[in-house]
C-alpha cells in the first residue's frame, strides 16, 4: 500500500510540475493567455483520466489557484474555473478535503448582499457545484452551517429563476445531510423562502413550497406560522403542480413533524381543503396522506381511543348513500380540532377573495362528513356561519354549505337543530336576505330521514304557516325558499304529510298569490298536486277535504284586508283552484264576499275581487253554481253586493269600482246563475242602476251596461211591463251616438232585443208615441256613414215593421228623400211590401 501511496505521489508531482506553467500563466494580465492557461490545465487534470488518488492529490494543490479564478474578470475563465472544480469534487474521494478553501470563497463570492457574479449562468453553476458539493460530503458540511446557510439566503431571492430552484433543492439536500445542525439556522430561510413563494414561474413556486416543508421539517417548528398562509394562498394557485406540491409537503408534516400535536388545527384544514381539488391526483394524494395521518394517530393513541375501535364499527344509520366513511383516527382528529376549526370556517367563508370563500365552504362539507354527531356541541356558530355564506354571489360558495346543511341533518337529531333553525325561521337575521335561514332549513330537513321527521312534523308545518313567515316576504327568492322547504317534507315524508296537509296547502296557496314569476307559480301547483297525490287524493278532493277550514283561515282576518293584504291573492287561488268544489261551501263563501265588498271597503280590493267573481260566474255551472245552490244567494248576491257598488260616486277609483262591479253582473246575468224569477223581483231596482251606467264617462262601463241590458231583455224582456220597457229604449237611443263603434253596436242589438220583447198585449196605437220617438231615432242612424251601423239599424226597423207599419212607412216617407242615399229606406219599404191595414188596438199581427 505504501509503495503504491509512493507512486501516487510521484505521478502526481510529475503532474503538477507539467501545470506549473500553466499555473504561473494565470497571473497573467493577458486574458487570453489566462483563458488558456485554464483549458490546458482542464485537459492535463480533468480530461486526461487520472486515477482518483492521483487526483486527490493535484485538486489539492489547484484548489487554492482555482478558487482565485472565481474572481477573474473574464467570463469564461470563470466558467472554466467552475467546471474544473466541480468535477474535481465529483471525481475525487475525498472532496471533504477542500471545504476550508472552497466554502469560504463561495460564501465570499455568492452569499453576500450584493451579487459579485454578474452572471445569471455562473451564478447557476456556483449553486449547482454547491449543491453537488453537499450531496458528496453530507455531514462534512456541519462545520460550514453558518456559511451555507448564508449562500442560500442569497441565491435562494437571485433574480434567475434556475438560481431559485437550484438553491432550494440545495436547501433540501443539505437539510437532510446534517439534520443535528440544520435547526439552528433553518429558521433564518423562511424569510427568503416565503419572498419567493410566490414567484411567477409555476416550477419556482413548486420549489419553494418543497424546500420549505424541508426547512420547517428539520427546523425548531417556531416558524410554522409564518409559512402557513402563504401555503394556503397556494391552495388557489392556478398550477396544479404547485397544489399539488403543498398537498405532499403539509401531509408530510402532519406524519412526520416532531411537534405536529400541536399544529394539526392549522394543518388539517390545508390537506383537507385539497381534497376537494378539481385534479383527481390531487384529490387520491391529499386522501392517502389523510389516511396514513390518520391511521398514524390512531396508532399513537390507541389505549385513548380502544373503546371506540371495539364499538364504533357501523357507520350511523341514513348514512349518506355513496360515500366512503373516513377511518377512526380521521374522524377522531376532526372532533377534536373542531372547536378551533369553526371559528377560522367562519371567518374565511366570507373572505374577500372568491376562492378563498369556495374552498373554505368545501372544506366545511369535509369536516363535518368527518364530525357526525359531534357537530351538534358546535351547531350554533356552524348555522350562524352557514345562513352567512348563503348569501354569497357566488354560487360554488352556496352549494357547497347547502350540501354541508344537509350533513347537518344527516348526523344531528331534529329536536336539537329545529329548536335552533325555527326560531330563526321566525326571526331571521338578516332582514336583507331573510331567505337564507328557509334556504338553510330546507337543506337541513332534506338530510334528515323519514322516520326521526315524522314527530315533528306538526312543530315544522305550523312554523312554516304562520303569517310572519309565509306572508312577511314576497320577493321571489324567499318564496322558492319556502316552496323548497314544503317540497323537502314532501319527499322525505310522503304520506306522513297528511297530518300537515291543511298547513302545507295553506303554504302552497301562499306562495302562489304572492308570486310573481309564473314558473315559481307553476312549481307551487305541482306541489300541490303532490301533496295531493302523497295522500291517494285527487285535487278537487284535496280542496274539499280543507275547503271549511281554508275559509275560516281567511274570513278571521276579513276586517283587516286592504290591497295589500296577501289573503285576498290567496282566496283568488282557493277559489279557482278549488273549481267545482267552492259551490259546496256558499254558506261559508258568500258571508265572506258580503264582508269584503261593502261599499266602505277599499275600492282597490272590492275591483280584484269582482274581477275574480266574473270569472266565476261566467262559468258558475263549474264553479259557484256546481251544486246548483247558487240561485239561494243570487238574489241577495245582486242586492245586497252587487247593486251597492253600482251607485254613483265622484272620482276615477269610484268609477273602476262600478266597472268591475258592472262586469260581474254581466258574468252573472251570462252564466245563467240567477233565474228569470229572480231577475222580475229586482227589476226596478236594477235598471235604474244599468241606465244610470249608460252615461259613464267609462267606455268599458257603458259596455257593459249596454250587454247587461241586452241580457236583462233577453231573459226578462217579455215579462216586463210596458212602463218598465218604456224606460229602457230612450237611454239606449243616446249610445247611438257614443263615442265608441262598439258601445253603439251592442246598444243596437239592445234595442233590437227591445222590440223583440214587445208581447201581445202590446198596444201600438197606445204606445205610438214611444214607436215614433224609436223609429225617427232609428231612421236617422239609417243615414249613418258607417255601412255596418246602416245594415244593423235596417234589421231592426224590419222587426219594428211588425209592430206598427203603418207608423214606420210613414215615418219612413218622410225621411226618404231627406236623407244622402233612399237606398236603405227603399230597402225597407221593399221589405214592408203593400201597405197594410191598420193592425186592430192589441194586434201586432
Amino acid at each position: 500500500m505504501a509503495a503504491v501511496a509512493a507512486g501516487d505521489e510521484h505521478a502526481a508531482s510529475e503532474v503538477l510540475r507539467g501545470l506549473a506553467r500553466h499555473l504561473n500563466c494565470l497571473n497573467e494580465d493577458n486574458k487570453a493567455t489566462r483563458k488558456r492557461a485554464l483549458e490546458l490545465i482542464k485537459k492535463e487534470t480533468i480530461d486526461k483520466g487520472l486515477s482518483s488518488s492521483v487526483l486527490q492529490e493535484v485538486f489539492f494543490a489547484l484548489l487554492k489557484p482555482l478558487l482565485k479564478c472565481l474572481s477573474d474578470p473574464v467570463e469564461k475563465c470563470r466558467e472554466t474555473t467552475i467546471a474544473m472544480l466541480t468535477e474535481f469534487i465529483r471525481c475525487v474521494p475525498k472532496p471533504e478535503d477542500s471545504l476550508p478553501y472552497l466554502i469560504p470563497c463561495l460564501a465570499q463570492r455568492f452569499g453576500e448582499k450584493e451579487i459579485l457574479e454578474p452572471a445569471e449562468e455562473l451564478r447557476l453553476l456556483a449553486i449547482e457545484m454547491l449543491s453537488l458539493t453537499v450531496e458528496v460530503c453530507g455531514k462534512h458540511l456541519a462545520l460550514y452551517l453558518n456559511e451555507i446557510i448564508r449562500i442560500l439566503q442569497t441565491t435562494i431571492v437571485d433574480p434567475f429563476p434556475d438560481v431559485k430552484r437550484e438553491s432550494c433543492k440545495c436547501t433540501i439536500n443539505f437539510a437532510k445531510s446534517v439534520p443535528e445542525h440544520f435547526h439552528l439556522q433553518a429558521d433564518s430561510l423562511v424569510k427568503p423562502l416565503m419572498l419567493t413563494i410566490a414567484h411567477q414561474h409555476s416550477r419556482v413556486r413548486v420549489s419553494v413550497i418543497e424546500a420549505t416543508g424541508a426547512v420547517i421539517q428539520h427546523g425548531t417548528g417556531k416558524n410554522v406560522d409564518d409559512v402557513l398562509s402563504h401555503l394556503a394562498q397556494r391552495l388557489f394557485d392556478d398550477s396544479p403542480q404547485v397544489r399539488k406540491a403543498v398537498t405532499a409537503v403539509v401531509g408530510d408534516w402532519l406524519l412526520h413533524m416532531r411537534d405536529r400535536y400541536s399544529y394539526f388545527h392549522k394543518l388539517i384544514p390545508l390537506l383537507l381543503s385539497s381534497i376537494s381539488d378539481e385534479i383527481p391526483e390531487i384529490r387520491i394524494l391529499a386522501a392517502d396522506l389523510w389516511t396514513q395521518t390518520g391511521a398514524q394517530w390512531e396508532k399513537e393513541n390507541e389505549d385513548d381511543i380502544k373503546d371506540k375501535m371495539d364499538f364504533d364499527l357501523t357507520p350511523p344509520p341514513h348514512y349518506p348513500p355513496g360515500v366512503e366513511r373516513p377511518g377512526l383516527g380521521c374522524r377522531e382528529l376532526v372532533v377534536r380540532n373542531l372547536g378551533r376549526l369553526v371559528p377560522a370556517i367562519a371567518h374565511d367563508v366570507t373572505d374577500w377573495l372568491v376562492p378563498t370563500r369556495v374552498r373554505t365552504s368545501q372544506l366545511l362539507s369535509v369536516l363535518l362528513l368527518h364530525a357526525e354527531d359531534h357537530s351538534t356541541q358546535h351547531l350554533q356558530p356552524l348555522l350562524a356561519t352557514l345562513y352567512r355564506a348563503c348569501t354569497d354571489t357566488e354560487r360554488e360558495v352556496v352549494i357547497s354549505c347547502l350540501a354541508a346543511a344537509k350533513l347537518i341533518g344527516t348526523f344531528v337529531p331534529p329536536p336539537v337543530f329545529l329548536k335552533l333553525m325555527l326560531e330563526h325561521v321566525t326571526a331571521p337575521c338578516s332582514s336583507s336576505h331573510p331567505w337564507t335561514a328557509l334556504m338553510v332549513l330546507a337543506s337541513v330537513l332534506g338530510g334528515s330521514s323519514r322516520p326521526l321527521l315524522k314527530p315533528h312534523l306538526q312543530q315544522i308545518a305550523q312554523t312554516l304557516a304562520l303569517p310572519c313567515v309565509c306572508q312577511e316576504y314576497q320577493q321571489v327568492a324567499y318564496l322558492k325558499q319556502l316552496l323548497a322547504c314544503v317540497d323537502v317534507l314532501l319527499h322525505q315524508c310522503e304520506s306522513d304529510c297528511s297530518s300537515v296537509s291543511l298547513q302545507l296547502l295553506q303554504v302552497l296557496v301562499t306562495v302562489q298569490s304572492l308570486s310573481t314569476e309564473p314558473q315559481l307559480s307553476a312549481k307551487a301547483l305541482e306541489s300541490v298536486h303532490f301533496l295531493s297525490t302523497v295522500q291517494g287524493l285527487d285535487l278537487m278532493e284535496l280542496y274539499r277535504q280543507h275547503m271549511r277550514q281554508l275559509l275560516d283561515w281567511l274570513s278571521a282576518s276579513i276586517n283587516t284586508w286592504s290591497p295589500y293584504s296577501p289573503q285576498r291573492l290567496q282566496l283568488h287561488i282557493v277559489v279557482t283552484q278549488s273549481g267545482p268544489v267552492i259551490g259546496e261551501f256558499l254558506n261559508q263563501m258568500m258571508p265572506l264576499l258580503y264582508s269584503c265588498l261593502q261599499p266602505n271597503r277599499d275600492t282597490e280590493m272590492r275591483m280584484s275581487i269582482f274581477t275574480m267573481l266574473a270569472k266565476l260566474l261566467l262559468d258558475a255551472n263549474n264553479t259557484l253554481d256546481s251544486q246548483g245552490h247558487f240561485h239561494d244567494h243570487a238574489e241577495k248576491f245582486l242586492c245586497d253586493i252587487l247593486l251597492p257598488n253600482l251607485v254613483w260616486h265622484a272620482g276615477r277609483t269610484a268609477a273602476a269600482v262600478r266597472t268591475a262591479a258592472l262586469s260581474c253582473l254581466l258574468a252573472l246575468l251570462h252564466g245563467g246563475a240567477i233565474t228569470s224569477g229572480q231577475l222580475l223581483c229586482v227589476e226596478e231596482k236594477l235598471s235604474p242602476q244599468l241606465l244610470s251606467a249608460l252615461e259613464e264617462d267609462s267606455q268599458m262601463s257603458r259596455l257593459f251596461a249596454c250587454r247587461s241590458l241586452s241580457a236583462l231583455l233577453k231573459l226578462i224582456g217579455a215579462s216586463l211591463h210596458h212602463d218598465a220597457l218604456h224606460k229602457i229604449y230612450p237611454e239606449l237611443l243616446k249610445r247611438l251616438d257614443d263615442s265608441s263603434q262598439e258601445v253603439r253596436s251592442v246598444a243596437l242589438q239592445a234595442l233590437g232585443l227591445w222590440l223583440s220583447s214587445l208581447t201581445t198585449d202590446y198596444n201600438p196605437e197606445l204606445c205610438a208615441a214611444h214607436l215614433q220617438l224609436l223609429f225617427q231615432q232609428l231612421l236617422l242612424h239609417l243615414d249613418d256613414p258607417d255601412s255596418s251601423v246602416q245594415d244593423q239599424v235596417l234589421e231592426i226597423l224590419k222587426k219594428g215593421s211588425s209592430v206598427h207599419p203603418v207608423l214606420l212607412r210613414k215615418e219612413v216617407e218622410a225621411v226618404r228623400d231627406k236623407q244622402r242615399s233612399p237606398l236603405y229606406c227603399d230597402r225597407l219599404l221593399q221589405h214592408m211590401g203593400s201597405p197594410p191595414t191598420e193592425p186592430a188596438a192589441g194586434s201586432l199581427e
